[in-house]
């Protein structure tokens, strides 16, 4: 299986257990991959200012604050149609969520671990959702947390001062304003070692592994590294983003691509089965 390209002027991806979308710059969405359950079936989107993808799902965010969606719908993950007021959406895997401009937050698809859960959260200005969990950053820096903490991924209580969120299988990733990085879960592979990183301005969380962008263009990562999906001896980088596939389905793209966009969003998916499965 070969890497294709998206053509056209990409300004920010997403990619899910099957499928890579990418939003471009005239609010058009492209995607390809397996289509099985329609989560490819984006073409006729319009006015889309961010998108992002969950296991088996694509979630766009159309300038107007409403929000569309695509793909499997058996939890619920795609019933976004009454949404309005959105200022940034994540998908998990099967759940989706909305912060909303008055910093509220809205999550619709599966809770069986209570990932949907957000109805009481308040002054939320960044979100992103990991499998079976949710994170939110407030506007004071702190991070709240709701779904699955098998292994303490939502152990984010006292965290501070962070301005952007990055959420995996079973890790949390946090960027602090002043360009330091800190990381709560699973940390078997050392995906969570980050706390000699200074001056980066994205982070990312991918399998196992954790990818931050330093303000210099530079690149660095820890953790899980078999398939040399880290081996970023890059520069100049404006944003990265993983793309991981289902490991059921054998090794047959484990790598980072490095995406030179404005944006670049991610969901991490990943195919084994774990401890906290629905």
């Amino acid at each position: 299986m070969r890497c294709q390209r998206l053509e056209g002027r990409i300004v920010q991806v997403a990619a899910g257990a099957t499928q890579t979308v990418g939003l471009k710059s005239d609010g058009t969405v492209v995607a390809m991959g397996q289509a099985y359950y329609g989560q490819c079936h984006v073409s006729e989107w319009t006015d889309i200012v961010q998108v992002a993808a969950g296991y088996y799902h694509t979630v766009g965010l159309k300038s107007d604050g409403t929000v569309v969606a695509v793909g499997n719908n058996d939890d619920g993950q795609c019933n976004v149609g009454s949404w309005g007021d959105v200022i940034q959406v994540a998908a998990g895997g099967f759940h989706t969520v909305g912060v909303k401009a008055d910093g509220t937050v809205v999550a619709v698809g599966l809770n069986n671990k209570g990932q949907c859960n957000v109805g009481d959260w308040t002054r939320i200005v960044n979100i992103d959702a990991g499998r079976l969990y949710t994170v939110g950053g407030k506007s004071d820096g702190t991070v709240v947390a709701v779904g699955s903490n098998y292994d303490g991924q939502c152990n984010v209580g006292g965290w501070t001062h962070i301005i952007q969120l990055a959420a995996d299988n079973e890790h949390t990733v946090g960027l602090r304003a002043d360009g330091t990085v800190v990381a709560v879960g699973w940390n078997y592979n050392g995906q969570c070692n980050v706390g000699d990183w200074t001056d980066i301005v994205q982070v990312t969380a991918g399998d196992a592994y954790t990818v931050g962008v330093k303000a210099d263009g530079t690149v660095v990562a820890v953790g899980l590294n078999v398939w040399g999906q880290y081996d970023v001896t890059w520069n100049l980088v404006v944003a990265v983003s993983p793309i991981r596939w289902p490991l059921i389905g054998g090794i047959i793209a484990a790598a980072v691509v490095g995406l030179v966009i404005l944006f670049v969003r991610r969901r991490r998916i990943a195919g084994t089965n774990m401890p906290d499965d629905p």
